[in-house]
């Protein structure tokens, strides 16, 4: 698998989590508003720590995830006929760190669910790994994931090139059953359409990077996850 990861950049992984504890974590994650899509500001509570934990200790993810990364985020996903979203081709940039450094290397700066947030470097953005938990079965109608294979390899893609970048690959659907988990790298193109159906698919997004960030950046959050 570790090399289908590193030449695709991304890897599906079925049944991570049992259907019951599925249940047990769609209790404990709820969207941060009625109209939003979810919230970005989950790995504090201890609940989702140790779920961090334990992902990047399971076997089965072990060829795509350094035992002794970090879980740096978790953001939580929502989509249903009440919160029916799409999100067009792009790749994650940003990560969350603990407070605004004033260096030349860094820029996109902003502030969400009052974090500061920034446009990794490169060498930053290229080891990041997120993990995607799906709480509910996704198929073709429910929103999924749709990734273009290799897409990661080409480095940060400007705006104006996203087009042809997607062009060179056709596109996949990341379908999963409940509990499977999608691992990626977020510099791999993706994006998702509104759900057809009336289902709902629930996702915890979870990033693991590096212990230490350059510039005197720091994490804003950080969990062991070794």
């Amino acid at each position: 698998m570790t090399d289908h990861f590193d030449q695709l950049g991304y890897a599906l992984v079925p049944a991570v989590l049992s259907a019951a504890e599925c249940a047990r974590l769609g209790e404990l994650v709820q969207p941060a508003a009625a109209a939003s899509g979810g919230t970005r500001c989950l790995l504090s509570q201890p609940w989702c720590a140790a779920l961090a934990a334990r992902l990047n200790a399971d076997p089965a993810l072990a060829a795509c995830l350094d035992p002794g990364a970090l879980a740096v985020q978790c953001t939580y996903f929502e989509k249903s006929a009440d919160r029916n979203w799409l999100v067009p081709m792009h790749q994650d940039l940003s990560i969350p760190v603990a407070a605004r450094v004033d260096a030349p290397a860094l820029r996109g700066w902003s502030v969400k669910e009052g974090s500061v947030f920034v446009q990794a470097p490169p060498e930053v953005l290229r080891e990041l790994v997120a993990v995607r938990v799906h709480l509910d079965p996704c198929g073709p109608d429910d929103g999924p994931l749709v990734v273009v294979p290799g897409s990661h390899r080409a480095g940060v893609i400007a705006p104006a090139d996203l087009p042809a970048a997607r062009a060179v690959t056709p596109a996949v659907a990341c379908t999963a059953g409940i509990g499977g988990a999608l691992v990626m790298r977020p510099l791999l193109l993706h994006a998702s359409s509104k759900a057809l159906g009336q289902s709902r698919r629930r996702v915890l997004h979870f990033v693991f990077g590096p212990r230490t960030l350059p510039h005197g950046l720091a994490w804003n959050v950080a969990a062991h996850a070794g």
